[in-house]
């Protein structure tokens, strides 16, 4: 356990307890209780814009995360599939914390920043990541995350052309989205599939199989 994560007896328990029986540590996080089936299935029922859209269906994290991934690829055709990866699991962190809205985010300050940066460095080790992303992948990630906002925004948020434009900026040329919000359950599958694509692509099936235990 990280120096000043030290917990006594009495306190609450900080951990959750996973579907795939993994017990996971929210304040000191090992990447050996992290599994793709449990990121999948929290974030595929995990609500953007707080579930403030319209459609039968909330447009999940899992549905974001993939179409992230995808505007990724067609700002940057050549991206390495390690990165193409990175972008995928740029949101996984929510599985466990939900998605905060950025107001609220802001609101919480520095500490909530710090385990949101936690769990993500434990993300990445388990499937053969760097923990930190490198700076010019980051702001590529954030670019193509904006430009998801900006169609979420106006197509299921409620906000015109010049709102989104104003918080969002414009999408990459010659790309453009038709949301339709999936069900959990394609959301999740379709994360999983796109998650085994591009880990399998990148060469990092033998490092995830590293962390496996019986």
């Amino acid at each position: 356990m990280r120096k000043g994560l030290r917990r006594s007896a009495k306190e609450p328990r900080a951990w959750q307890r996973m579907l795939s029986g993994r017990r996971l540590d929210l304040l000191d996080p090992s990447p050996m209780d992290i599994e793709i089936e449990d990121i999948a299935h929290g974030l595929a029922r995990v609500a953007r814009w707080n579930g403030q859209t319209i459609g039968e269906h909330a447009f999940s994290v899992a549905q974001h995360s993939v179409v992230v991934e995808e505007i990724v690829a067609h700002i940057q055709p050549d991206t390495a599939p390690r990165w193409r990866l990175a972008a995928l699991l740029h949101d996984a962190s929510e599985y466990v914390i939900g998605d905060m809205i950025s107001p609220f985010k802001a609101a919480l300050g520095v500490n909530y920043k710090d385990f949101e940066e936690r769990l993500e460095n434990a993300i990445h080790t388990r499937f053969g990541l760097p923990a930190r992303t490198p700076a010019a992948i980051k702001t590529l990630i954030k670019r193509a995350d904006r430009a998801c906002a900006f169609f979420e925004a106006t197509q299921l948020a409620g906000f015109n052309h010049a709102e989104s434009l104003a918080f969002f900026d414009a999408p990459p040329a010659g790309y453009s989205l038709k949301i339709e919000p999936q069900p959990p359950a394609v959301a999740q599958q379709r994360y999983v599939e796109r998650f085994h694509v591009l880990s399998e692509a990148a060469g990092y099936t033998s490092v995830a199989a590293a962390f496996d235990t019986e």
